[in-house]
């Protein structure tokens, strides 16, 4: 039980930690341009480790890695109390970006690899969302209280020593039954599956970044209306890991109810609980698939979170770039109908490793 409870709870921290600025982004720099390298350099950090820290836990275990995340984690943490500012601000965020790809995907392998991967990667991946909600709110509030806006790093930053301390009883999963899984392999026997994770991940990425510009709604109902999709991502999440789901079934009806509700974000931001409450379905349906394939799941995980980082980093730009050149209507359409077009592809997958 101490052993799943330090993965929650590290996730959780590690997920808070990262939201920690973002509401208070402008106190640690002047200008938009230093502002977006702070932002984004913890993505940056995720994206370049979160592959490589998957194919690693294959090799040398899960459990270092995972330490190991949590520990640069909270070295982060500090790094930003003792430097908010410039360069070396830059430098801590890309630490926590790393930290953050070390630790999620050895522990995301470690929960897949369990005899119940469906409910404990559900409460992981529901205890990762949750951290993201509480870690952008709770900076808020606290920043409305405290005199520091590093409030909500030094919460963030000592919740973590506790999963630290709990992993000290974190054991390996036993994987004597897993097949060796080459990384060439996996992409060309699932790459419909990450292809898919690309699309319906990142789209919930690009609506959020249309939204604010399209409507002009003031930042406290925008971030409702978009907080309400992280909240339907949870509850789904914890619903559809009691239920296992058929995987690419589940997939293609999701891509279906997604498509219509991000064309539907054009009339109403009702449709953003229905776009996250899908995204729930195919994150648990995802990881249900991986597992059934008994290949490693450091490799296949770590395809997964790159996957999902790329969708983020691609979608919001297709997105944006086509309501720049033509309109906000088009550009919602256009993702609409890459997302609709998942369902169809996503029949191409089959849950079995082919070599």
């Amino acid at each position: 039980m101490l052993q799943r409870l330090s993965l929650l709870l590290g996730v959780f921290a590690v997920m808070a930690l990262s939201n920690a600025i973002v509401p208070v982004l402008p106190a640690f720099a002047e200008g938009a341009a230093l502002q977006g390298a702070i932002f984004s350099a913890y993505f940056f950090g995720a994206f370049l480790t979160v592959l490589p820290a998957g194919l690693a836990s294959d090799r040398i275990g899960r459990v270092p890695l995972i330490r190991a995340g949590l520990l640069l984690t909270v070295a982060s943490g500090i790094a930003i109390i003792l430097f908010p500012s410039g360069l070396p601000m830059v430098v801590a965020r890309g630490v926590e970006g790393i930290a953050a790809g070390l630790f999620v995907s050895a522990a995301l392998a470690w929960t897949n690899s369990a005899e119940d991967h469906e409910a404990m990667s559900g409460y992981f991946m529901a205890a990762l969302n949750l951290g993201l909600v509480v870690g952008l709110l709770g900076t808020g509030w606290l920043d409305s209280f405290a005199a520091s806006p590093l409030a909500g790093v030094f919460l963030f930053t000592g919740i973590a020593v506790a999963p630290i301390l709990m992993s000290a009883l974190l054991r390996e999963q036993s994987s004597n039954t897993a097949l060796n899984a080459n990384l060439s392999g996996v992409m060309r026997n699932y790459i419909w599956l990450y292809l898919a994770a690309v699309v319906l991940i990142g789209v919930t990425g690009a609506v959020s970044a249309l939204y604010p510009e399209y409507t002009g709604e003031n930042a406290a109902l925008l971030s409702i209306q978009i907080g309400l999709m992280n909240i339907a991502t949870i509850v789904t999440i914890l619903v559809a890991s009691r239920m296992h789901v058929e995987p690419v079934p589940t997939i293609r009806i999701s891509a279906v109810a997604m498509a219509v509700a991000v064309a539907g974000c054009y009339v109403t931001p009702w449709a953003f609980p229905i776009i996250g409450a899908a995204a729930g379905f195919v994150i648990v349906a995802s990881l249900s698939f991986l597992a059934r394939t008994q290949v490693r799941q450091g490799v296949a995980v770590g395809l997964f979170n790159t996957s999902t980082y790329a969708g983020f980093t691609l979608l919001p730009f297709l997105g944006g770039l086509v309501a720049e050149t033509t309109s906000f209507l088009a550009s919602f359409i256009v993702l609409a109908i890459i997302v609709a077009s998942t369902a169809l592809t996503i029949g191409r997958c089959r849950c079995r490793y082919r070599g």
